[in-house]
């Protein structure tokens, strides 16, 4: 089984994912641990989105082709790759089909001003789920970048309010 987290940044998606992978016993497999452990040191200055997404796109293949030998060796996955745009989360649903995989979808969400204030916090804290410094001005233009559940998306999805705390 694969467990496909998503949602806009600050919903809570990794503290999510980290609950399920203990609930499930399965693999958590964040971009963001893997990004910050293999190309921390070596960013740029400035920041270079191209040599960003570059990495990001290696990442997660190896993401892939690491969640398709737990799944196939009897263990369950629970991916957090961001999973921002429809396209994305279509192609790892194709793929889990393509491999006779089980996903399920957990669309994480909370209100803009609640998220907003958790990403300037774990700026300041820079807690277990802290990678890298993220400005207004960055958390504005991903807000933007975010799509919604399509249709087909909702059929299926689990929906989780972080605003909730219970």
């Amino acid at each position: 089984m694969i467990h496909l987290i998503f949602g806009t940044q600050g919903a809570g998606k990794s503290t999510y994912a980290i609950k399920l992978a203990n609930k499930v016993n399965g693999v958590h497999l964040s971009i963001d641990d893997w990004m910050q452990d293999l190309f921390s040191q070596d960013l740029p200055t400035p920041k270079n989105i191209g040599w960003i997404m570059a990495r990001v796109k290696r990442c997660e293949k190896k993401i892939w082709s690491t969640a398709l030998q737990i799944v196939q060796s009897g263990g369950s996955v629970i991916l957090d790759l961001g999973f921002m745009k429809i396209e994305n989360r279509s192609l790892y649903i194709a793929l889990a089909k393509e491999n006779g995989i089980q996903i399920e979808l957990h669309f994480i969400t909370a209100e803009l001003s609640t998220r907003y204030n958790r990403v300037m916090q774990r700026n300041l804290d820079k807690d277990k789920t802290y990678s890298f410094q993220v400005t207004p001005t960055m958390f504005h233009y991903m807000e933007n970048e975010f799509e919604t559940p399509s249709e087909d998306e909702l059929k299926a999805i689990v929906i989780v309010n972080t605003d909730d705390p219970n």
